[in-house]
């Protein structure tokens, strides 16, 4: 992939791949924007200046009322989209729910790649529930929908993971990612070198807008990233 060091945020022709969302999501939340970045990126050494932003991230939190996570307008909408598509939010939590569930209680945020860890930074900051992938493992244009009954899903860390009822990105082998947890198909690796960051907004485009800037500086700081594009698809 031959791409400018920068390229500013445009339509969706300027990934590489075409992501869109499906009618029976957009039925349900009109207001949904999928922000996207791509990137060409290092995932196989440290970033050693990424903790300190980690830190000062987590100390936001600390004594963090549990109960007032879930009023975040980002985590409010993802939650009340779950009800609306038959999820049980409180048990199957968005990852940005867990997030910061883990930081107002003190646990931190699993250290396990600067990818990995810079994408969970970008979550706990904006309340957004976001996927990662390795772009290699994408298999063609992808869509967002509403999971099936049984429909197979490999939850990374988790084994078989119910996604019926619940936003999930299919691409043409099935589905690989999904607000709660990203799949083992398309997880990030220590060898990745294309990187798509996929970024939910259930409340119009403004927040992953915001997203998109931090996450593209971000990812020039702590993942050499070169070659970003970035856009919105609605």
């Amino acid at each position: 992939m031959s791409v400018p060091a920068s390229t500013p945020l445009g339509g969706p022709e300027s990934i590489s791949i075409r992501v869109s969302i499906g009618d029976d999501l957009r039925a349900l939340c009109p207001r949904i924007a999928v922000g996207l970045v791509e990137a060409l990126v290092r995932n196989d050494r440290p970033a050693p200046d990424l903790q300190a932003d980690i830190d000062a991230a987590l100390a936001g939190f600390a004594d963090h009322p549990l109960e007032r996570i879930k009023e975040h307008p980002a985590i409010a909408a993802t939650r009340a989209l779950y009800r609306a598509c038959g999820k049980e939010p409180n048990r199957y939590r968005p990852a940005a729910e867990q997030l910061r569930r883990r930081a107002a209680q003190g646990k931190g945020l699993y250290r396990i790649s600067p990818l990995v860890d810079l994408v969970n930074l970008v979550s706990l900051r904006t309340g957004l529930s976001i996927g990662a992938f390795d772009l290699d493992a994408v298999d063609g244009d992808a869509e967002w929908g509403v999971g099936r009954a049984d429909e197979p899903y490999e939850a990374i860390g988790r084994g078989p993971f119910n996604i019926g009822g619940m936003p999930v990105l299919r691409d043409r082998r099935g589905a690989f990612g999904s607000p709660s947890s990203d799949s083992e198909r398309t997880k990030l690796r220590p060898a990745t070198v294309r990187f798509l960051l996929n970024i939910n907004s259930y409340a119009g485009p403004d927040p992953a807008v915001a997203a998109i800037e931090l996450a593209s500086g971000l990812l020039r700081r702590h993942a050499d990233a070169t070659g970003i594009r970035s856009a919105v698809v609605r």
